[in-house]
């Protein structure tokens, strides 16, 4: 007689909604990122729905030829803030380059060098602030706002009235709207040098922070700057090059925005270094530092651009509900990372 074969019980899966989990709890940091997403693509579905012609060539050139000074802005804080870093400023430096861009340009300077000085004088800034924080160990809150108040103050030494670029300035050709589609009507879509500038900055930004070691430094730096100095990585040189890029960028900004306006003042930018820092938050950039995307901190520029169109298009918003609105998203998000990194802790 034959023995009972038996099969021997099948080894617990793990159930498909548990991978979907886990996988989910690996990509934890990504999270506010794709949250940024997500709410621009519905920001534009509920505008479209709710005022129609979003959906345009033209809407979607003008916000990104309106937002390229904070897309730039964004991008170098995006190194500041992984580094652990912040930099308060980059509105200042924006008002003292291009106040002074302007004399100068106006005062027959050629045009190619007045853009050159104006992006220096943001290298100098940003790497009086490097030195500050790095060699006499100032925080970078403090050495910042020092450097906020050193350029909003040599700015209203230059103009405390706007100035205005001369018409035949070279500067102007980087505000210069480039036809790239031509659409019904005036539904086209256009560039300008700024943009592709901006988009340059962009590229660049994403190859240095993720594709160089430079990059992993930075990101080290934030997670653990002592831990950093333990492996041997150039910390010195790379915290020098974090606020040295940002100050650059902000004049690079500068150069942009004033093209575009054609005229400079004394209280540009004020509080675009908390729209900077806003935007890179919303797209993922955690304010304790260590994480981050470039292309997050694009989206989140973007996100703000779009708000400030829909409240125009609403027309019953004030303009001062702008702040409002970009504070509630901005706690919306931070209060996402610290769940985030919670959940990671657990």
């Amino acid at each position: 007689m034959s023995a009972a074969i038996t099969t021997p019980p099948a080894a617990p899966t793990t159930s498909r909604l548990e991978r979907v989990r886990q996988q989910l709890l690996s990509r934890a940091d990504s999270l506010p990122t794709v949250a940024a997403l997500l709410i621009f693509v519905l920001m534009l579905g509920y505008g479209e729905f709710a005022y129609g012609r979003i959906f345009q060539l033209s809407t979607v050139s003008n916000l990104f030829i309106n937002n390229a000074h904070l897309i730039i802005l964004a991008v170098g804080l995006t190194f500041v803030i992984i580094s652990g870093g912040i930099d308060l400023s980059v509105g200042a430096i924006i008002a003292l380059s291009s106040v002074s861009g302007v004399m100068l340009a106006n005062a027959g300077w050629n045009a190619w060098l007045v853009i050159v000085v104006m992006i220096l004088i943001g290298s100098l800034v940003g790497l009086a602030s490097g030195v500050l924080i790095q060699y006499f160990n100032v925080q970078p809150f403090i050495a910042t706002l020092a450097m906020m108040f050193l350029g909003r103050g040599l700015a209203s030494m230059l103009s405390t009235v706007p100035v205005r670029l001369d018409e035949g300035s070279g500067i102007l050709l980087l505000g210069t709207k480039i036809k790239i589609i031509d659409g019904p009507k005036v539904n086209d879509l256009v560039i300008t040098p700024g943009v592709l500038l901006a988009l340059l900055v962009v590229i660049a930004a994403f190859i240095i922070l993720h594709r160089t070691r430079t990059g992993r430094t930075v990101y080290a730096i934030g997670g653990s700057e002592q831990s950093a100095s333990l492996m041997g990585l150039s910390v010195v040189r790379t915290k020098l090059f974090i606020y040295v890029a940002s100050g650059t960028l902000a004049g690079v900004a500068a150069v942009v925005y004033t093209a575009r306006l054609g005229s400079a003042q004394n209280i540009t930018g004020i509080g675009w270094e908390l729209d900077a820092i806003a935007a890179a938050v919303i797209g993922g950039t955690l304010l304790t530092g260590g994480f981050g995307y470039v292309l997050g901190s694009v989206v989140g520029a973007l996100v703000l651009g779009l708000m400030n169109v829909l409240i125009t298009r609403d027309g019953g918003i004030p303009p001062e509900a702008t702040t409002i609105i970009t504070g509630g998203i901005l706690l919306i998000f931070v209060l996402l990372q610290r769940a985030v990194i919670s959940r990671q802790r657990e």
